[in-house]
């Protein structure tokens, strides 16, 4: 059954000496031209931790550089000691130093030099006690992530150095209970673990009776600072992740710079801060097997009972290859996203999906809203340049919105399935999506949109053509096609 389309186009009507069509031109580009001010003034919030000039080599305190003997009690020992004499950096030295779960502590830069690599343990005895953590937007106790802080400030990775997971198809990723990452029929898998989790975040059971760990296979993330603030990444290759990569919980003042993320395991998002506030992520490569930057605020109840809203975020100078999405906002994203930037970008891959991708739904809610991307040069893609989907997960009480979104300057030399693709509630259409100087070519259907209000398309040519009111209105009445 065709659905009724609520697409609107601001009318261009002659107006005096200056066409209204005019006008709106200007003004639109004095709203995007204060929102990039904005931006500029998140910019001078965000500021580097600096450290002490102390060194601590972890050798001094016992780490060997034979792959197969734990040096986790030696890392942590420099860790310690750097924290407790004031700070400095932690040098991993040349070589590869197999470790379990590294805790970072104020005030400490755990530095990799050249040809450093931290190898990650398989043996999840290695990432006990457990800690408290967020998994999928969800808190619990659970395994440590590989390198973990809580309540921290001042804290950094850098280097020129790997840190490999040392995860594939047969250690950790089977977890995730799909085939084409190595789980087989009565493998031991996370879903009913999941299913427990998301039940007891429902129920409001306090945190430290959410307990996992042995016989729950939930996978850890790579590195989680957790309620922690002025924290740098940087420098550093990340390879082989069991779960999620980069995930900034609860955190301010992040930033994420000329980090190359390359993993193709289930739920390898490259960059996922979440609830966090004051992030810069700049300069960065992401080539993953899921969102390669994914702005979350927490699932369901725990997202909203915190409330801590993603905001704030300025995503520069990156390029993005294969992944789920480029740049995404949610799923988990209860607690609403907000004053998000991203600029001067790069993205091509036949397995990248989607260009920029809003993902939620009623059972998510929250709000997302003042959004803006520009000056990003796309070769290819599979699904949607734009995307806004709020069916992304089961209906549920909470009805999302999804507002004031600007994309501008977005050039595509061969699209995927579709340019702009918006799957809204009629409850709640999705609001003030505006597209601006932009061309996508090579797409399948240019415009499928179902409830929207002030969408508008400023010199905007899809496939070779000007988009113009009636080209969307003519789209908003076709069959809308399952995606």
């Amino acid at each position: 059954m065709k659905q009724v389309r609520n697409l609107l186009l601001v009318a261009i009507l002659p107006l005096g000496m200056m066409g209204c069509g005019e006008r709106q031109t200007t003004q639109e580009t004095q709203e995007t031209d204060h929102a990039w001010e904005v931006a500029d003034s998140i910019r001078t919030l965000i500021v580097e931790p600096t450290f002490a000039k102390k060194d601590f080599v972890i050798t001094d305190y016992g780490a060997s550089a034979d792959s197969t003997e734990l040096s986790t009690t030696a890392i942590n020992k420099a860790i310690e000691a750097c924290h407790l004499d004031g700070g400095g950096r932690v040098i991993i030295p040349q070589g590869t130093f197999l470790t379990g779960a590294v805790h970072l502590k104020s005030n400490v830069n755990l530095h990799l030099e050249d040809g450093a690599k931290l190898l990650f343990s398989r043996n999840t005895e290695d990432y006990k006690p457990l800690v408290k953590t967020r998994w999928e937007g969800m808190e619990c106790m659970n395994y440590s992530p590989l390198i973990y802080a809580y309540g921290q400030e001042n804290i950094a990775i850098t280097g020129k150095g790997v840190l490999d997971g040392n995860a594939n198809n047969e250690h950790w990723w089977p977890w995730k209970a799909k085939k084409e990452h190595g789980w087989v029929e009565g493998m031991d898998n996370q879903l009913a673990a999941v299913k427990k989790l998301t039940q007891q975040v429902k129920d409001g059971t306090p945190v430290e009776d959410r307990v996992y760990g042995d016989g729950h296979f939930l996978r850890p993330p790579f590195i989680q600072p957790y309620n922690s603030s002025n924290i740098l990444i940087a420098d550093v290759k990340i390879i082989n992740a069991p779960f999620w990569n980069i995930n900034p919980v609860l955190c301010e003042n992040v930033t994420v710079r000329n980090v190359s993320v390359v993993t193709h395991g289930p739920n390898n998002d490259g960059c996922n801060p979440e609830s966090s506030k004051n992030v810069l992520i700049t300069g960065c490569y992401f080539d993953t097997g899921d969102d390669c930057i994914a702005i979350k605020s927490g699932r369901n109840e725990d997202g909203r009972s915190i409330g801590r809203p993603a905001e704030n975020h300025i995503i520069e100078n990156c390029e993005m290859k294969d992944g789920h999405g480029g740049i995404v906002i949610g799923s988990e994203i209860s607690g609403g996203a907000k004053n998000i930037f991203a600029q001067n970008l790069k993205m091509d891959s036949p397995e990248l999906d989607r260009i920029l991708r809003i993902k939620t739904s009623s059972l998510r809610g929250g709000v997302i809203e003042d959004i803006y991307m520009r000056n990003v040069e796309v070769g290819t893609y599979k699904e949607a340049a734009v995307l806004v989907d709020m069916f992304y997960e089961n209906p549920g009480d909470f009805m999302p919105t999804v507002r004031n979104i600007t994309v501008e300057n977005l050039n595509v030399k061969k699209g995927g399935k579709f340019g702009v693709l918006i799957n809204a509630y009629e409850e709640s259409p999705a609001e003030n999506l505006k597209i601006i100087n932009s061309n996508i070519e090579g797409v399948d259907v240019p415009i499928q949109a179902n409830y929207t209000k002030g969408m508008k398309f400023d010199n905007v040519t899809i496939n070779g053509k000007l988009v113009s009111e009636e080209d969307v209105q003519s789209s908003s009445e076709a069959e809308f096609e399952t995606f």
